[in-house]
């Protein structure tokens, strides 16, 4: 299936044409931001934003389901990184869809796998999403699969503020990340070198005195 062709405007000139695929590549790369222009071969103008706003002309084939459940959201986005134990989450590499459901975020996308590329999905629970925070076009998520489990992170690129703030919206149960909570305390060695590094200070300010005195006592004398 043909996918449509966009130019980039550049500096004020015309660079490509690109598909869909590579645009959304280059947005998740930081090669090109929501605001750049596109031109369509018939001539309109669109922002990156718009176009990745936009449903992919072909869809997964990870939207097969067996089983009917009402969608409350999508969202297009890219993984960017996982951390910690958890969830089985592939590593999916480019254009992602972020699919709010009755009570799970499913993302679906493709991953590389042995010479070749394969799709598949993964279903996080929303209420396993103890914290979210979002930076800028960015979501963060921790989730917690069991009461004593540790948190696993989740980062996501939704390519703008606004669907940002939309995703995070349906984590209700979820709170702000504390931001202390990652702050490590001062080691014992952090705490003696700032000991040694304040008396090197205080040495050089006797030593600063001494001589200013002795300058002032040879003027007198």
């Amino acid at each position: 299936m043909d996918q449509p062709l966009f130019h980039v405007l550049l500096e004020g000139r015309k660079v490509g044409p690109y598909d869909r695929r590579t645009i959304v590549g280059m947005r998740i790369k930081k090669t090109l931001t929501s605001d750049h222009v596109l031109i369509g071969v018939d001539g309109t103008q669109l922002t990156v934003a718009d176009l990745i706003g936009r449903p992919a002309p072909k869809p997964f084939n990870a939207e097969r389901s067996g089983s009917f459940s009402i969608v409350h959201a999508t969202f297009p986005a890219s993984l960017l990184e996982v951390e910690g134990k958890g969830a089985d989450i592939p590593a999916f590499k480019g254009e992602i869809e972020a699919r709010v459901q009755a009570d799970v975020l499913r993302l679906a996308g493709r991953f590389r796998h042995g010479l070749g590329w394969k799709e598949d999905r993964v279903k996080l629970t929303l209420k396993d999403v103890v914290h979210a925070r979002i930076k800028g076009t960015q979501v963060e998520l921790w989730l917690r699969s069991g009461d004593k489990a540790p948190l696993q992170r989740v980062c996501l690129e939704l390519f703008t503020p606004e669907a940002a703030g939309d995703l995070v919206e349906w984590f209700t149960s979820a709170t702000p990340y504390p931001e202390s909570a990652g702050a490590p305390a001062a080691k014992a060695s952090d705490r003696r070198g700032m000991w040694v590094a304040a008396a090197g200070i205080s040495a050089v300010a006797i030593v600063l005195v001494v001589l200013v005195l002795v300058a002032v006592l040879h003027r007198r004398f």
